[in-house]
């Protein structure tokens, strides 16, 4: 898993089975329309919300049930993140990659528990994280018994409630890892704290985002998508509308593919 160029995308919070299915259908026929690798994503609890009220999602044991009526329907692996070291197997019986979330990347136990799975591991680079400060986590994932492991850039922050991306982080992580190094160009425009203290964010900046990391050489692409963003549970400033999310990719593999006709300087 991840030896080709992937995209990871979906809603940010499972939602019905007819909004789940309509994302993952619409993703199953891009990964044939553009035969690229597509792994649907979608939290089954989102336990880092700003609010107390805020929206968290259907739980374990629906979510996990949504998620395996996604995978039965597509053929589409999933990825979920988990928040406590005993969710990882419960979690590993359906998806086929675990992802660690940005504010737990240093949560020792948590990340060896999602490599023992066995399943993939997505560790989301903390927004406070330097690159190379990355490498532990990875080593975390491997000494649990991890074989696929890939690290996440989704933004650090910059003073209060804005994030930048730097755009060396993808050649730092992969030197200083030894993994694919992924870009979130969906929460990389958070902007945390800014809705009447919940995340805003400004979906304006996704499109030159994501064309200016696959230009600087990220393995892959994590989107969040939703049909209508502004009704989203969760993230809803920061999501891309699925009509917009084929053209963008058609783009970004037209970036990537011109980077591969350049020949290497020495």
């Amino acid at each position: 898993m991840f030896e080709a160029f992937t995209l990871i995308a979906g809603p940010c919070v499972l939602e019905d089975d007819g909004l789940n299915l309509r994302v993952a259908e619409e993703l199953a026929r891009l990964r044939d329309d553009l035969g690229i690798p597509v792994v649907f994503k979608a939290s089954f609890d989102k336990a880092n919300r700003a609010q107390l009220a805020s929206a968290r999602g259907p739980g374990i044991e629906e979510g996990l049930a949504r998620l395996a009526r996604v995978r039965a329907t597509t053929g589409l692996p999933v990825l979920t993140d988990v928040h406590e070291v005993w969710q990882a197997s419960r979690a590993a019986a359906v998806a086929d990659v675990l992802q660690i979330p940005a504010f737990l990347c240093r949560q020792t136990d948590l990340i060896v528990a999602a490599g023992a799975t066995g399943k993939g591991v997505n560790i989301k680079k903390g927004q406070w994280v330097a690159p190379e400060q990355m490498a532990g986590a990875v080593e975390k994932a491997r000494a649990g018994g991890a074989r696929d492991v890939v690290v996440t850039e989704r933004g650090t922050f910059f003073g209060y409630g804005d994030l930048v991306v730097d755009m060396r982080s993808f050649q730092r992580l992969r030197a200083a890892c030894g993994v694919p190094a992924i870009f979130d160009g969906t929460h990389s425009v958070q902007q945390p704290g800014k809705l009447q203290g919940a995340s805003g964010g400004d979906r304006r900046f996704i499109r030159p985002l994501v064309l200016a990391a696959v230009a600087a050489g990220c393995d892959g692409l994590f989107l969040e998508v939703h049909p209508n963003p502004a009704e989203a549970p969760s993230d809803a400033a920061s999501m891309l509308a699925l009509l917009e999310l084929q053209p963008l990719i058609e783009d970004a593999l037209a970036v990537r593919g011109s980077l591969e006709r350049v020949p290497a300087r020495a």
